[in-house]
C-alpha cells in the first residue's frame, strides 16, 4: 500500500516537473504573423515564403506540428536557414505572445 502510495507520489512529480520544462527560443527568432498557404508555403506579415525541407514548426507545449495544421494569422518566432528559406517556427503562448521582445 505504501509503496503503491510512493510510486504515485513519484508519478505525479515527475510529470509535474515536465510540464514546467520552459522551451528555449533563441534571441535571434524573429516575431511574425502566420499562416499556411499551400504545400510548403506560409505567409509571414503577409510576405509568402517557403518552409524548407526539414521545417520543424512547434506549438506553445513544443510539439511538432505539419504546416497544414498551423492556424490562420498565429503569432510565431521563426528563424530562416542559410538559404532564406524558413527553417524553424515556434508558435507563442498566449502568455509568449504577450511578452515583448528584448530590445537589442
Amino acid at each position: 500500500m505504501i509503496r503503491n502510495a510512493c510510486i504515485a507520489v513519484c508519478f505525479i512529480l515527475a510529470a509535474g516537473a515536465a510540464e514546467a520544462q520552459l522551451r528555449s527560443i533563441p534571441a535571434d527568432a524573429k516575431r511574425a504573423t502566420m499562416s499556411h498557404v499551400e504545400g510548403m508555403m506560409v505567409e509571414l506579415d503577409g510576405k509568402r515564403v517557403t518552409l524548407a525541407a526539414g521545417a520543424q514548426i512547434r506549438d506553445g507545449r513544443n510539439m511538432i506540428v505539419v504546416p497544414s495544421m498551423v492556424p490562420k494569422g498565429i503569432v510565431v518566432k521563426y528563424q530562416l536557414d542559410t538559404q532564406g528559406q524558413v527553417g524553424r517556427v515556434w508558435i507563442l503562448s498566449p502568455q509568449e505572445a504577450a511578452q515583448r521582445d528584448a530590445v537589442k
